[in-house]
């Protein structure tokens, strides 16, 4: 069996692995198991949009953007819930639970700072768009409804993980920047982006479910790489980056498309050699790092 997530680094024992290493691995974990990574994926992917319609984003926005996604993940691995389904640990997970009221803390100081700044900045007439995407990310996860002796929540829908999580994150990086800079979000350019981005996000979202075949197989979970296997599952993600590929952005010119093509590539790596036994630095860092590299194109192109 290939190493496993608590070999991300070397096989030298904690006993003998020099300092700077140990510090090292520290302070990388807390930044990805805290989603620390994922909010400024969330950030830098908004920001992103800002740059494709050459508009400069709002600090506040970032900010707001930051520590609402902060919130979210961070409280939905604190659910109590959870620690009792934990069928599979992984690094990731030990790290959350030995955190665990850390991250709470995390959690409520990142809703305090996203409560000031919705409240203060004049986004209260969106609150039933934003409230809708709020409750979708806390029902993603928490139990609604009991079945056959399990708590069921939103993502135990057959097949409905992805989408959710597509739809959610393309809302926020696309259609909350668009109304910032009062687009309707019917216009082409608006729509085409975010549908774009939408089937981008959805080949990531697989790469997870991938990551997590074991632990949603176990706990009654019907995903993608579930139902009709990883090869299917890694053709299918690689279509849906055919179809952002072929999205194209009215105004978009040949060289910024072209440059665009490499977080396309990239994810198309990612997910053709994901496998549920890389260690959790492979999904944590790699898959949640390439949204970053979309902003870094998108500002290398602006």
């Amino acid at each position: 069996m290939p190493p496993g997530p608590q070999r991300a680094f070397s096989d030298t024992s904690p006993s003998v692995r020099p300092a700077w290493l140990t510090i090292l691995r520290r302070g990388t974990d807390a930044v990805l198991y805290s989603s620390t990574l994922v909010a400024l994926a969330a950030t830098g992917l908004t920001w992103a949009t800002f740059l494709f319609w050459r508009h400069p984003i709002p600090f506040r926005l970032v900010a707001l953007i930051f520590a609402a996604t902060l919130f979210l993940y961070n409280i939905d691995s604190v659910l109590p819930y959870k620690y009792r389904q934990q069928a599979v640990l992984s690094a990731r997970k030990r790290w959350i639970i030995r955190h665990r009221r850390a991250l709470l803390g995390l959690a409520l100081g990142s809703l305090a700072v996203a409560g000031v700044l919705f409240w203060t900045d004049g986004w209260r007439p969106l609150t039933l768009f934003l409230g809708h995407l709020a409750a979708i990310s806390l029902l993603y996860s928490m139990p609604l409804v009991r079945r056959h002796g399990r708590w069921r929540a939103l993502r135990d829908l057959p097949l409905l993980k992805i989408f959710l999580i597509a739809y959610v994150w393309s809302a926020i990086t696309v259609w909350v920047p668009a109304l910032y800079l009062g687009k309707a979000l019917g216009e082409p350019e608006v729509l085409v982006l975010f549908a774009r981005r939408f089937f981008f996000i959805l080949n990531l979202a697989l790469v997870f479910d991938i990551r997590d075949y074991t632990k949603d197989r176990l706990s009654g979970t019907r995903t993608f790489p579930g139902l009709f296997g990883l090869r299917a599952t890694k053709l299918l993600g690689l279509a849906f980056l055919a179809v952002s590929a072929l999205l194209v952005p009215p105004g978009v010119s040949a060289h910024h498309l072209l440059v665009l093509t490499v977080p396309t590539l990239l994810a198309g790596a990612i997910i053709w050699y994901a496998d549920e036994t890389r260690p959790d630095y492979y999904f944590a860092l790699l898959a949640d790092g390439l949204l970053l590299v979309q902003f870094g194109v998108a500002y290398w192109v602006a």
